[in-house]
């Protein structure tokens, strides 16, 4: 599974000490719910990560402390 990050989620990340194994593990095995039509959210232990799915590609938008 390739994750590409964008800006936004990159600095959230960095900013709230979230690293990107823990990204990986939120999207691996979080509960997972869509958040309008295209976005995923998946939230794990203390993590939220929203994205999206394109193509083969995992694109986060954003990652916040639940």
């Amino acid at each position: 599974m390739e994750i590409l990050m964008g800006r936004h989620a990159l600095e959230q990340a960095r900013e709230r000490g979230i690293t990107i194994n823990e990204i990986k593990k939120t999207i691996q095995q979080g509960a997972k719910h869509l958040q309008e039509r295209n976005k995923i959210v998946a939230d794990f232990m203390h993590i939220r990560v929203v994205y999206k799915k394109i193509k083969d590609k995992i694109f986060v938008i954003t990652v916040m402390i639940r």
